[in-house]
């Protein structure tokens, strides 16, 4: 059996702007292209030694189109003889794509990859079937939506039914997002994020200009009482709205992924141990639920419990879905979500995993924590959880 042990040698992400706002003029490719190279360059690796690079993107049309890992290689200098791909698992792409870079190892195909994503939601907006009322988009053939007659919805009506099921409540939501921002703000005022950064500028043309240091979307002080008074979005008697809903965002991340041997043979420092790599598949209708599947699953393959886990990141595509994830496994605050999550820093969706995963792994270490685990919940019922071991 093949005992090759895979670690994170290095992680790094650019800050997360707004849609229409600080990242806005950065073509997705060179956005991402300008992650790898910061990668490259801060771990001081050889780029020919790369064997692979592995990007996650959900929205593969327009300036995302045509294989846009390739395109972020060619952007970033790399050398033209390394190979890209990318990779859809909607919004668990950049951590699905960290996944493949890791078994990639395991099963000793590469000795070094690159594992990341972006998404340029500025520049490749969401199609109209994501939004509120509009129909189903042409990607359901006629024999799935015979299957489920009639009852597919896009994620956001899906959020109103997780919320019935689970009972949870409009002023739980809208605390949970109020605790989101806080928690980000304070994480970016203690230079929580500070490590991780790519060095960046609005202006992809003026590299020396402004530097962009933080997350875009984070609020220093959250208004609960004008939280309280926004309409809600996916039904009139509904809980979800606008506040308590991941941002729509741009964004790029790059994980460094190798075999341990290799890496200390090679003067690198391996920071993480992958646990567990896992996916699950639920109910396409409420589309929620996998991630507590996939978590299961986790567990058990690295032979922990939920008490063993030092730190939880589930992602806030919704604040609901945190909040049933705690509930279900009786989550202690004090470990769920420590630096706020998508609902504050916001969600480019094809880069998600992978900056969450670097987020991870830089709290703990910074907190000295052991063990953390990721799980995010995907359109249409699937969902990827991580788990990995601080070295």
């Amino acid at each position: 059996m093949n005992t090759r042990e895979t670690v994170i040698v290095d992680a790094v992400r650019t800050p997360v702007g707004r849609r229409g706002g600080v990242l806005s003029q950065w073509h997705p490719a060179d956005l991402l292209g300008h992650t790898l190279r910061h990668l490259v360059e801060r771990s001081g690796i050889e780029p020919s030694t790369i064997d692979d690079v592995i990007a996650g993107c959900v929205l593969q049309h327009d300036q995302q189109s045509s294989n846009i890992a390739r395109h972020a290689v060619l952007s970033a200098g790399l050398p033209e003889s390394l190979p890209a791909v990318t990779v859809d698992r909607q919004c668990g792409s950049g951590q699905q794509a960290v996944s493949f870079a890791a078994q990639g190892v395991m099963a000793g195909g590469y000795d070094l990859a690159i594992a990341g994503g972006v998404e340029s939601m500025s520049q490749v907006p969401m199609p109209s079937a994501f939004l509120p009322g509009a129909p189903l988009g042409p990607q359901y053939g006629p024999l799935e939506l015979e299957r489920y007659d009639g009852r597919l919805m896009a994620q956001g009506p899906s959020s109103e039914l997780m919320n019935e099921r689970f009972e949870l409540t409009r002023e739980a939501l809208d605390a949970y997002s109020v605790r989101s921002h806080e928690r980000a703000y304070a994480a970016t005022q203690a230079g929580a994020f500070t490590k991780q950064m790519v060095p960046i500028s609005a202006d992809p043309h003026d590299p020396d200009g402004p530097r962009i240091i933080a997350d875009e979307g984070i609020r220093e002080h959250p208004d609960p009482e004008k939280m309280a008074g926004l309409k809600t979005v996916f039904a009139e008697d509904g809980r979800t709205t606008a506040a308590n809903a991941s941002q729509v965002s741009d964004g790029a991340a790059a994980l460094l992924i190798a075999d341990r041997d290799y890496a200390q043979q090679h003067g690198l420092t391996p920071r993480a141990r992958f646990r567990a790599m896992t996916v699950a598949a639920a109910d396409p209708v409420i589309q929620f639920t996998a991630v507590l599947d996939a978590t299961r699953k986790a567990l058990k393959v690295a032979g922990l419990s939920v008490a063993d886990i030092d730190l939880f990141e589930v992602n806030e595509a919704f604040a609901g879905v945190p909040l049933m994830f705690q509930r279900e496994f009786d989550i202690p605050d004090d470990k769920l979500n420590v630096n706020g999550g998508s609902v504050a820093i916001g969600h480019p969706l094809g880069s998600t995993g992978a900056r969450m995963l670097t987020d991870l792994l830089c709290e703990l270490e910074r907190s000295g924590k052991k063990l953390g685990l990721q799980t995010i919940c995907e359109a249409h019922g699937t969902a990827n959880t991580t788990i990995i071991e601080r070295i």
